[in-house]
């Protein structure tokens, strides 16, 4: 008995930070963060991010859906942008942006492809998928868009680009999505190698997480 309550004392306590916005829930995974409301959802992937301290660039890989019996929604460029830790909000980039940040941008695309999470996770509602396709390389055969329709039965999925001034630093970020309606956060927090270690293996199975989010009741 003594041993189980000292284990719970030294558990670290994960603070959920606020939206400021109505918001159903957050849900998370160690480098995995879902938020969403009766109108939009979107989930988020940021291990290549908390490994990028100091870039002036970071990336994010993004999924978004709308909610089973919203209406398609034409997303724009400009309905994303990104809040740092200094109280500063970053707009998505243009693609000309991005492609003269070439240099910051491809040590981070090598990094994602060994360091990421599986975020191919959404409502039961969505059955086929779609590309969230923001950005592009001058070497991709895919075009850059600047907007992305969502449906109910489409989930979205691609990386997304922002400049970070003064570059990636510890401490709380958000990602902004404004839907029809409504305004999605997404929080996530670049991590010091002490919060990473305290947090371990706390977080429980993203999935898992999601199918008990949307499961229909009764």
């Amino acid at each position: 008995m003594h041993l189980d309550a000292q284990e719970k004392q030294q558990q670290p306590v994960i603070k959920m930070p606020q939206p400021g916005v109505p918001q159903i829930m957050t849900l998370e995974g160690k480098f995995v963060r879902v938020a969403y409301n009766n109108e939009g959802y979107v989930i988020m992937g940021y291990q290549t991010a908390n490994r990028s301290l100091g870039s002036p660039w970071i990336l994010l890989e993004v999924g978004m859906t709308v909610r089973d019996g919203v209406d398609d929604f034409k997303l724009k460029r400009d309905a994303i942008s990104l809040s740092t830790p200094d109280g500063q909000t970053v707009p998505l980039p243009s693609i000309e942006e991005y492609r003269k940040a070439n240099d910051a941008v491809q040590p981070m695309q090598q990094r994602e492809r060994v360091q990421r999470d599986s975020i191919d996770y959404f409502p039961p509602s969505v059955n086929h998928g779609c590309r969230l396709g923001f950005f592009s390389d001058l070497e991709d055969r895919a075009m850059p868009w600047d907007q992305v329709e969502l449906s109910h039965e489409r989930g979205c999925l691609g990386r997304l680009y922002f400049p970070v001034p003064g570059g990636i630093k510890y401490g709380q970020y958000w990602l902004n999505v404004k839907f029809a309606k409504s305004l999605v956060r997404v929080p996530f927090k670049i991590l010091t190698e002490k919060e990473e270690e305290l947090l371990g293996d706390h977080f429980d199975d993203i999935k898992k997480q999601i199918d008990n989010a949307f499961r229909k009741k009764g």
